[in-house]
């Protein structure tokens, strides 16, 4: 018999606890053992682990919170499923081997006859040499590698890394757990070094690396560019949307050399700002991006971009950054590229931009410009990559457990101008004019018989993205104000964006609100689920405990921090009260109650 308290270590105790189970299901092999979903105690002196199923794997996850596991962003991690399966198609296929999503014992595919020619077949979960190598920089629980061992075909090996012993260990765990160390390793080091010690010249570069920190993505982006190998795939997430959004404008141009606005295109803005920052990392090593996929989903962002060589290329980045100009009344905006190119007798010339298009005023209300940016100002999808991943999906929507959701992200983003950078918000133009919001495909429909484009971005809702310039979209807007209340005209205060919208001469030969079928997007016709119901706290987590160092962690800190200060910020009144009350406290004698 093995007493597991004597044991030098909680690892040891469990990697022979996983050795007489696998004994006692072989010697037991009629017995059918299944374990989901339950709490597993291995000692009482033990911490409590609880199996976790999502997708094709299973984690055991502390109760504790010492590393750290979202359950809320189970589609975060779906949607990188579907990307890197798609890649990894595409590599695949480039050597003449076909990758394919479902599983070798799948019984519910129908095989046919093979149109390639007999090629060889690579399954999800089978280890190919020939395949993908994914770094995992900053892995925690080791959720996000199991899965990719588990469930996308062609993999040659996974690096499962993380700077925190706590972590590496959990991770190790569930390799473990899972049975996939033939593809999965854990590693306990430095993101950052790690990347750079596979930079070029080094060690061999990655397929894929993928960043999901904790916040900003900012310190790895540097190493990150330089360890992905050429048109290999780099997945960055950023959960400082408030950073991002414009919260702190000092602390965005701090981490991603760029100056937000504040506007209702928040989360656009968020996206062309990181892919503006990575765009700036590769340049400086003659590299230069290529986005895939991008979305904006709940309270982060997520880019899947292709990196690319090439220095004649690169030298044409400066024309898909951009400077916003920003009207602070209106919410009007217009793009300013940072860089030109113009055609010369000797071929081309790189010229920095022209402009600027608008004086320090509106031209539409009189209010002050705001300048914000660089932001990326080129398309944020391939759309031949989204119809990939998007037949994917439909062919297999069991696969993922958010597949009706990641359909209608692609489905939507199919839909949007791909030329046409930030958008409006109707409820925003609706609150500069005081006047009710005009249905959606009203406007839409208004713009449309203008003879502009029109579409929504897929993370807001009412959003507009146009390529009409800001004073067709107010003298729409005007048009709308007028129609709803001739009177109100009079009341407006002199001196407010309204006031000097509605008073302006419209340049808009003809304002058309008649309905169209074009105006409706098919998405919406289809019944495409685009705006989900958000599930219950569907927010981001709290900071794993535990640092790097074992110290204690961020969370903790403030959590002393704020049982240290608490009560600090009574008002003088409740303080003197209080000195009182003790006072007098101190003077009464004592009573003694029998």
């Amino acid at each position: 018999m093995i007493t597991l308290s004597k044991l030098p270590s909680f690892g040891c105790q469990f990697n022979i606890v996983l050795l007489a189970r696998r004994i006692f299901v072989r010697a037991n092999s009629d017995m059918d053992v299944k374990v989901e979903n339950q709490d597993i105690d291995i000692e009482a002196s033990s911490p409590s682990f609880k199996e976790i199923t999502e997708g094709k794997a299973r984690i055991l996850c502390e109760n504790s919170n010492n590393v750290f596991y979202n359950n809320v962003q189970e589609f975060n991690r779906d949607i990188t499923i579907a990307a890197i399966t798609e890649f990894a198609k595409e590599e695949l296929n480039k050597k003449d081997i076909e990758a394919v999503e479902y599983h070798k014992d799948a019984k519910n595919i129908v095989q046919l006859n093979d149109e390639n020619g007999g090629r060889r077949k690579v399954y999800p979960g089978e280890k190919c040499e020939e395949g993908i190598r994914i770094l995992e920089a900053l892995s925690a629980t080791g959720l996000r590698s199991v899965r990719l061992a588990k469930e996308v075909p062609g993999v040659k090996e996974i690096i499962a890394n993380d700077l925190s012993k706590s972590a590496v260990e959990a991770i190790q765990r569930n390799i473990e757990h899972n049975n996939v160390q033939n593809l999965v390793t854990a590693n306990e080091d430095d993101a950052s070094i790690l990347m750079y010690n596979h930079k070029a010249g080094r060690k061999a570069a990655f397929d894929v690396i993928d960043l999901d920190p904790y916040g900003t993505a900012s310190p790895f982006l540097d190493a990150a560019v330089q360890a992905v190998r050429p048109q290999g795939l780099l997945c960055v997430t950023c959960t400082d949307m408030a950073v991002l959004a414009g919260n702190t404008p000092e602390s965005c141009w701090a981490k991603y050399r760029s100056m937000p606005l504040k506007t209702k295109a928040c989360h656009e803005q968020a996206l062309r700002i990181l892919l503006g920052a990575i765009e700036q990392h590769a340049n400086r090593y003659s590299r230069y991006i290529e986005p895939l996929l991008s979305v904006s989903v709940d309270f982060y962002i997520r880019v899947f971009v292709k990196v690319h060589f090439g220095l004649a290329k690169v030298k044409m980045s400066a024309r898909k950054q951009a400077y916003v100009i920003r009207c602070g009344g209106c919410s009007s905006f217009h793009m300013q590229p940072v860089g030109e190119v113009i055609k010369t007798k000797n071929g081309e010339k790189h010229i920095p931009g022209l402009g600027p298009p608008v004086g320090r005023k509106c031209e539409l209300c009189g209010h002050r410009n705001s300048v914000g940016g660089p932001i990326w100002a080129a398309p944020l999808y391939n759309t031949d990559f989204l119809h990939k991943i998007r037949s994917s999906v439909k062919a297999f929507p069991e696969r993922l457990n958010t597949s009706s959701r990641i359909n209608g992200f692609l489905t939507m983003m199919l839909e949007e101008l791909p030329d046409i950078p930030l958008h409006y918000v109707s409820d925003e133009l609706s609150s500069v004019m005081k006047c009710s919001c005009p249905p959606e495909v009203m406007l839409r429909s208004a713009i449309m018989n203008a003879g502009y484009r029109v579409s929504s971005f897929h993370g807001r809702k009412s959003s507009i993205k146009t390529d009409a310039p800001p004073n067709v979209i107010w003298d729409i807007m005007k048009a709308w104000f007028e129609s709803c209340d001739n009177n109100k005209k009079k009341k407006l205060k002199e001196g407010t964006p309204v006031h000097a919208l509605v008073n302006r001469t419209s340049t808009t030969e003809k304002i058309d609100f008649t309905k169209r079928d074009d105006a409706v997007s098919e998405s919406k016709k289809k019944g495409v689920v685009r705006f989900p119901t958000l599930p219950d706290y569907w927010g981001p987590k709290a900071r794993a405990k535990e640092g790097s160092d074992g110290e204690m962690g961020p969370s903790e800190y403030l959590r002393e921090k704020s049982k240290k200060f608490q009560g600090k910020r009574k008002n003088k009144n409740e303080e003197t009260t209080e000195k009182k009350l003790k006072m007098d406290d101190e003077v009464q004698p004592e009573t003694v109650v029998e």
